[in-house]
């Protein structure tokens, strides 16, 4: 006869439990938005939790017809905070599936 048949049935209910959980988790991800700033404010750009850009914005005084590098990097810059900040926000969410492991490829 086998033994611990219940718990390794419990063990997978549980399991998929989590999954069914983690699913949920990460596409409520792409309702939360992150934003990322550059320049002091000059450029913004938003971000949803599944690192789609929805909006970016420039203000015009930064809008330098001689300079569009110094544009460029401001953009360059403001995406670049607010997708840390995805991942930030991605890693506060999912986080509480793995308890703090850091299991590479996860999310």
């Amino acid at each position: 006869m086998m033994r611990g048949g219940g718990n390794m049935n419990n063990m997978m209910k549980q399991m998929q439990k989590m999954q069914k959980e983690m699913a949920k988790a990460q596409e409520d991800l792409k309702d939360k938005k992150a934003e990322g700033t550059a320049g002091g404010g000059m450029v913004t750009v938003i971000a949803n939790g599944h690192k789609e850009v929805l909006e970016v914005n420039i203000k015009e005084d930064v809008v330098d017809p001689e300079d569009i590098e110094m544009l460029q990097d401001l953009v360059l810059a403001a995406t670049n905070d607010a997708l840390k900040k995805v991942d930030e926000l991605v890693n506060q969410d999912m986080g509480k599936f793995t308890k703090g492991l850091n299991i590479p490829g996860l999310f």
